[in-house]
């Protein structure tokens, strides 16, 4: 088992002008330290329905109204203010552009949780896993944990509408694949969507999943190795 960059392709030289653009990274430090509330709110935001701000507030009043958040430290309302900024400029773009800075924005995040796991120098994006004698697939995964007898694999989505068959094919033939060659390799899906949903989707699809972890919006500390929902 082996790993590679992806190819440079016309995909992925447009998606890295947006993987590059500073509202990404922005917007990846504040949730990854965010309250799993304040993840749910930028979802809610980000999907572009309004960027009307104050009703924002209304909708989310523990964390914005003092009334209901006499005993926060302020530090969290000014995140809130901060992720609700941030959201909001990303609902601002259009439709396509949004889509793909969301999922720019879903890597970044699983990349800098998992940098407080393990060494962020095994820490890759865009990469291919090579294994001898099978044909190489086509898509990148998006983030990869590159350590001897640990390796991982990281697919990310914003929605649990991007769960497909294959998607689940891909992760599971990685880790079949691995396991021939005696290596281990944990296969991962992360989706920015309430677990709910995602359980939905996965119970529409055949493909095998059983060795494939599934991390949602509630459990995205996990990839830190933080109790699900802590926050920083």
């Amino acid at each position: 088992m082996r790993f590679q960059d992806a190819a440079k392709d016309a995909r992925a030289v447009v998606y890295a002008g947006i993987q590059a653009d500073p509202l990404v990274a922005t917007a990846a430090a504040l949730l990854a330290a965010a309250s799993p509330a304040q993840r749910v709110l930028a979802r809610a935001v980000m999907n572009g329905e309004t960027v009307d701000a104050d009703g924002w507030r209304t909708a989310f009043p523990t964390l914005f109204h003092p009334a209901w958040t006499v005993s926060v430290d302020p530090a969290e309302r000014r995140r809130s203010e901060d992720i609700l900024a941030a959201s909001i400029a990303v609902a601002e773009r259009g439709e396509q552009v949004r889509s793909q800075v969301r999922g720019a924005i879903v890597e970044a995040v699983t990349e800098r949780l998992l940098a407080e796991r393990v060494d962020p120098r095994s820490l890759r994006r865009e990469r291919r896993i090579l294994f001898d004698g099978v044909t190489a697939e086509i898509h990148p995964y998006d983030v990869t944990v590159e350590a001897p007898g640990a390796a991982e694999a990281y697919d990310c989505k914003w929605g649990a509408r991007g769960i497909s068959a294959d998607v689940l094919h891909q992760l599971d033939d990685a880790r079949a694949h691995a396991t021939a060659e005696g290596e281990r390799l944990l296969p991962v899906l992360v989706i920015f969507d309430a677990r709910r949903s995602c359980e939905v989707r996965l119970a529409r699809q055949t493909a095998p999943r059983t060795g494939t972890r599934l991390v949602s919006i509630e459990t995205l500390d996990r990839l830190a190795g933080r109790r699900a929902g802590a926050g920083a």
